[in-house]
């Protein structure tokens, strides 16, 4: 009921902007300039733990920025998601752009599960097509935490990135296939090597998802902040360990994930037909064709801003 109440709110009352509080709007053209404006750079945390993928984010966690994420995920401010998503799509996009000059098009350093040739062009960095789509796998938020704010943040913006991807041409889908096997402490007050003990082994995939990682297929990541690099480091050691023990729904069929919790309700809702169908669950295995294209790229909205590249003209 929380969350019906909340759309209903968002569309029938004046909100100020959430980054700033510039009155009647929930997001001022300035705060909206902070998410499209800033580059994509490599986000690297000090220390950085063992197992991190790659990750690329689009600004500083701080300022108007920090104040959008918290509006969105803890204050229900559901009409930022499109413009979070889209700011993500953009780290995607960049981190896939990388993969492919890494790996001069094709081969053992290309970014994702698994990586195809060719090539294209869409806003922002120049990034190949691809046979296969590309699967936006969001880093699971603890039961009660989706309980307590009464949607899943993470998987809200990923569905609004994977429409911005597919809208400027590169092939993308939601695959939630990641759960947590035990509960977790509150990650808030925890240093570096305490969230990592708080993760260890918290994440696994579920039994429908581990086949849609077989194929060579692409995989990033997908969060609204880094800090420590704790749970993604997590989330790639649960993705990695079910490929390579060959975890499988062998002759399994392709399922569409239609789930009756809110953020089903909400792809269903803001959605095109095509749209409704792109939460993912399982398809058939293949084997993986190379060792070192298992390790996945992340994307998140925002990290601290001493662990972001420096930019160089």
């Amino acid at each position: 009921m929380r969350g019906w109440w909340q759309d209903l709110t968002d569309l029938v009352l004046p909100a100020d902007c959430a980054g700033c509080g510039a009155p009647r709007t929930a997001l001022c053209p300035r705060c909206r300039a902070t998410l499209d404006g800033g580059v994509a750079r490599r986000a690297r945390p000090v220390p950085e733990p063992a197992g991190l993928p790659v990750v690329h984010a689009v600004a500083p966690y701080a300022a108007e920025v920090r104040a959008l994420l918290l509006a969105h995920k803890e204050r229900g401010a559901l009409a930022l998601a499109g413009a979070l998503g889209v700011a993500l799509a953009r780290a995607v996009r960049a981190g896939l752009a990388e993969g492919v000059e890494d790996a001069g098009g094709l081969g053992p350093g290309a970014s994702g599960l698994g990586l195809g040739a060719g090539g294209g062009a869409g806003a922002g960095p120049v990034v190949p097509t691809w046979r296969e789509p590309l699967l936006l796998v969001p880093v699971p938020s603890a039961r009660w935490a989706v309980r307590a704010r009464g949607h899943d943040p993470v998987r809200r913006m990923a569905l609004a990135a994977a429409r911005e991807l597919r809208r400027t041409g590169t092939p993308a889908r939601v695959a939630a296939v990641l759960r947590q096997r035990r509960a977790v402490a509150d990650q808030a007050g925890l240093d570096a090597p305490g969230r990592l003990a708080n993760l260890a082994g918290a994440l696994e995939v579920t039994a429908g998802g581990a086949p849609l990682l077989g194929d060579g297929r692409r995989v990033v990541l997908v969060d609204d902040l880094m800090t420590t690099g704790a749970s993604l480091a997590e989330a790639t050691r649960a993705l990695r360990e079910t490929v390579v023990s060959g975890v499988s729904g062998a002759n399994g069929g392709r399922a569409v994930y239609r789930a009756i919790t809110r953020e089903g309700r909400e792809e269903r809702r803001i959605g095109s037909e095509q749209e409704r169908t792109e939460s993912v669950h399982s398809a058939p295995e293949k084997a993986v064709p190379n060792a070192r294209a298992r390790m996945p790229r992340a994307a998140v909205i925002a990290a601290p801003a001493d662990s972001l590249e420096i930019i160089r003209n």
